[in-house]
């Protein structure tokens, strides 16, 4: 009974997936352009596959040849999918997207996040789809251009600038890739760029039980021009910031072998014993540190831009709840975080009933160091919330407007605010302890 109650939520889940890619066929988005002073674009593919099950696995050499060669014209996207789809391994499989690790590299704002494979366009790059495929073959070894990786459409293209300022980066463009083999040919990992590749079936990436946090260290962020003492007390007063975050499970991971952090010699010198000090160790547990790690014993997050391209996707498939299961930044100080949710409760509410009531797509990418933000009348949008980004009527995401800072519009600036009026209470406080200890000591001197 419970392997036919699973087989029959496996169906369900690969009846939406292919209602979700189909829309992603009918509704191309827009092109974004680059604002004035910004020329950098860049590009991601998300690449999907549906792994079969033990009792449906396909014979060798079936995969997704069935039907094929029998006419001379090729068959469109949608044929093609629906022949894809109508596979019995495929109705019993478990759809998938793959992730990399970036491998740790110093001053590399990115280093050892887990992402999807991608990068900057070159001047020889025809488009931003190029872009990706390029990339992808050049990071991870794997040919998009292969007859069996089907090209569905692409995601929200978004600006992306630094957090806490204005400041444009580059344009982000993420395209859909979807392999229609039950096999894979094997991937080739450029060890300066990818750590390791994750597959992750769907349905974790979709479950509420995967939802967590990332923690990150952000007093740089408020003191560019301090030193190591400015930082500590910065840290001290804010802890760290939290961001919402999935806890990835994967089915299948390939690690570059290569690298040193996969096997660090210097860790088995050591017997496997810690250096760390028990202050260090404490400090670490309140402020969850495992921000932009290289170790491979730290748990597998996806966060920050990432999840955002992928809260785009999954927010489109039952139960419609991808955004909605994200949360505000916010910081580990627990003064710092009631003063700004004292201070952001309203117009967070107020925020909410303006998406609900609109119903428009959601930009959750925000990360330590960018932000993503949708083209629009103000083009410094933060992230958001929706209802679920059910499958649109044709033709709609060409003329459709992205929601402008609705979940997110002004949240930055109280959150800011916020923070100075928690360092004032605590720089107060301190004043006032120091006045009555100096009183203190005087009264007992002179008694």
């Amino acid at each position: 009974m419970p392997e036919e109650e699973a087989d029959t939520k496996s169906q369900n889940l690969i009846g939406a997936f292919q209602e979700t890619l189909n829309g992603l066929i009918e509704n191309p988005y827009p092109y974004v352009s680059n604002p004035e002073g910004c020329k950098k674009r860049a590009s991601v593919a998300l690449i999907l596959r549906v792994r079969p099950g033990y009792d449906h696995w396909p014979e060798t050499g079936a995969g997704g040849r069935e039907g094929e060669g029998a006419e001379d014209v090729k068959p469109s996207i949608h044929e093609s999918l629906d022949r894809f789809f109508a596979q019995d391994w495929v109705q019993h499989g478990d759809p998938e997207a793959v992730f990399i690790k970036r491998a740790a590299r110093v001053g590399d704002r990115w280093t050892s996040h887990v992402a999807l494979p991608g990068g900057k366009r070159d001047p020889e790059d025809e488009d931003d789809k190029a872009v990706a495929i390029r990339e992808t073959a050049e990071e991870i070894g794997f040919d998009l251009t292969s007859p069996h990786a089907l090209f569905l459409g692409n995601l929200p293209e978004r600006v992306v600038s630094t957090s806490w300022g204005k400041v444009p980066i580059m344009v982000l463009c993420p395209f859909v890739f979807l392999w229609t083999e039950p096999e894979l040919p094997p991937f080739k990992l450029q060890p300066t760029e990818v750590a390791s590749t994750h597959w992750v079936p769907l349905r974790i990436l979709l479950s509420p039980s995967s939802r967590t946090y990332e923690y990150v260290d952000v007093s740089d962020r408020f003191a560019r021009r301090g030193g190591a003492v400015t930082k500590s007390i910065i840290r001290s007063i804010l802890g760290k910031m939290r961001f919402s975050a999935i806890r990835l499970v994967p089915s299948e991971s390939l690690y570059c072998s290569s690298t040193a952090e996969f096997f660090s010699p210097e860790a088995l010198d050591a017997g496997g014993a810690s250096t760390t000090s028990v202050g260090s160790r404490l400090y670490n547990l309140y402020l969850g540190d495992h921000a932009g790690s290289s170790d491979k014993s730290r748990p597998l997050l996806l966060w920050g831009l990432t999840l955002g391209m992928l809260a785009d996707f999954l927010d489109q498939m039952p139960p419609h709840n991808a955004v909605k299961l994200w949360s505000y930044p916010t910081f580990t100080s627990l003064d710092v975080r009631w003063i700004i949710n004292a201070l952001t409760g309203p117009l967070k509410r107020r925020n909410r009933q303006r998406l609900q009531n609109g119903g428009v797509e959601n930009q959750t990418a925000m990360d330590s160091e960018t932000e993503a933000v949708a083209t629009g009348d103000n083009p410094w949008f933060i992230g958001g919330l929706s209802n679920g980004m059910k499958s649109p009527s044709k033709g709609t995401n060409q003329t459709r407007s992205y929601a402008v800072g609705v979940m997110l519009e002004g949240y930055y600036d109280m959150a800011r605010r916020g923070v100075w009026i928690a360092a004032s209470f605590r720089l107060l406080a301190t004043a006032v302890l120091a006045v009555q200890l100096v009183r203190k000591y005087k009264s007992f001197r002179s008694s």
